[in-house]
């Protein structure tokens, strides 16, 4: 018979795959390390057995006790295993960013959940730094694995990742390409492979509101770098001691929204179903193609499984909401779909400031469209109104006609795209579409920049 002891023993030799319509237009051969068959569905199983495991050597943990760690929700599902496994307890402290998926999987295997805002610093005792630390300090037999500062973490992917991908490219492997967070990863499998050839390049991705790629390349940590961002599983805003960054060449920053795209793609092009770092990944790959010959072996790893993402990169309305979608808007009636529903609203000239202050309030709008004889005679502005304001209290009594600014210009509802764009500027917040009936409707900034 051939089987197992444990779900443990099924860790590791996750296959290469070579990847095809997502990578067009480059010349190199572009292989992805599936880690999704791992039993965790993710990378981050290897690490975690490994601390679990050597913090057992090192007798730190004794029978029935506590884990305690901060996770993005791989980590917390491969320590899950572990403590199944081997009879420990284990609380996962997570960031309010990450996937409701995540959160209910590590339920399902018996972890206890505990959230915390993401925009804070880290030093601030709400974030899942602190109250990680905090846990652990107050639960009796516990204890904090902390996966950015464990350098088990980079161990296991030196002892485990970087042979496998050695051995399974033939040591033809010239670039690795993996999201980089906690840095394991790419520091233990970047080092393993760069003893073998030290010509090989380790490519980090990174993600815009983190710090590694300044640092890397400045040695400066900027904390106007650090500012809250989507993707999941890599970038930070700290710096883990698992981030060797001599091992690492080069870091690629990649946005939210390129990441996410390429996600979806991955899936529907490729019949890859991974989560969103392997779009960040695949994306950073394609920011750099030219870089790369045909003579190139790119190993790119995809760090965990799409099914903890379907209710946000896989939910076209999630994407839909952050602007995500590429739905093709062309002319004026296309960017006023989400409020096309909606009565326009108009103040009479005769009408005072303090009643357009209150309908900007009551509706939540920026600028009001002014009225006079039947026709639109001007528009204000909350910027300029609050301006006028803080110079003249006295005009919050005063008509509107005697502070409007010109009329907003008109469009028609076939108007395209690019000519609304050069119509709204600094002193023209807004355009006006004239739709059938001669009802009118009004596109802004925001409109405008949701659509781009």
């Amino acid at each position: 018979m051939k089987y197992h002891n444990s779900i443990l023993d099924t860790i590791g030799n996750t296959p290469l795959v070579r990847l095809h319509s997502v990578v067009k237009g480059i010349k190199a051969t572009v292989l992805a390390k599936v880690e999704t068959t791992n039993p965790g569905n993710s990378v981050k199983d290897r690490m975690a057995l490994k601390m679990v495991e050597d913090a057992e050597k090192q007798g730190l943990l004794k029978p029935g006790a506590t884990l305690i760690e901060g996770t993005s929700g791989n980590t917390g599902m491969g320590l899950a295993l572990a403590c199944i496994a081997k009879g420990y307890k284990l609380i996962c402290v997570l960031s309010d960013k990450q996937s409701k998926e995540k959160m209910d999987i590590l339920r399902a295997v018996g972890a206890e959940v505990v959230v915390c805002p993401t925009a804070v610093e880290p030093e601030d005792p709400r974030s899942y730094y602190s109250v990680s630390k905090r846990l652990a300090k107050e639960t009796p037999n516990s204890w904090y694995v902390n996966q950015y500062d464990n350098l088990s973490n980079s161990t296991a992917h030196y002892e485990q990742t970087g042979p496998e991908i050695w051995e399974q490219t033939e040591g033809d492997i010239t670039h690795f390409l993996v999201g980089v967070g906690t840095g394991g990863t790419i520091s233990g499998a970047g080092k393993y492979l760069k003893e073998q050839n030290p010509a090989i390049k380790n490519i980090g991705i990174d993600t815009y509101g983190s710090v590694f790629k300044k640092y890397h390349e400045t040695g400066i940590f900027d904390e106007n770098e650090i500012y809250p961002y989507i993707t999941e599983g890599i970038g930070e805003d700290i710096l883990p001691k698992n981030v060797d960054f001599s091992v690492i060449d080069h870091f690629e920053k990649v946005t939210d929204k390129d990441a996410a795209v390429m996600t979806r793609r991955i899936a529907r092009e490729e019949g890859i179903f991974v989560g969103n770092s392997a779009g960040s990944a695949i994306a950073g790959l394609m920011q750099m193609k030219d870089q790369f010959t045909e003579d190139d072996v790119i190993v790119v790893l995809f760090h965990d499984h799409g099914s903890r993402y379907v209710g946000k990169m896989f939910n076209d309305d999630w994407m839909r909401e952050r602007g995500f979608l590429d739905e093709g808007h062309k002319v004026a009636q296309d960017l006023i779909e989400n409020h096309a529903d909606k009565n326009l609203v108009v103040c009479a000239s005769e009408e005072l400031v303090s009643h357009a202050i209150a309908k900007m309030k009551a509706y939540n709008i920026s600028q009001i469209p002014v009225t006079k004889d039947g026709g639109f005679a001007g528009h204000v502005d909350d910027r300029k109104l609050l301006q006028d304001l803080i110079e003249n209290p006295s005009l919050m009594d005063t008509p509107l006609g005697a502070v409007m600014q010109p009329a907003l210009p008109i469009v028609e509802a076939n108007t395209k795209i690019e000519a609304i764009s050069k119509l709204i500027n600094s002193t023209t917040p807004a355009v006006l579409v004239r739709l059938e009936n001669e009802k009118y409707n009004i596109i802004t900034r925001y409109d405008l920049i949701s659509a781009i």
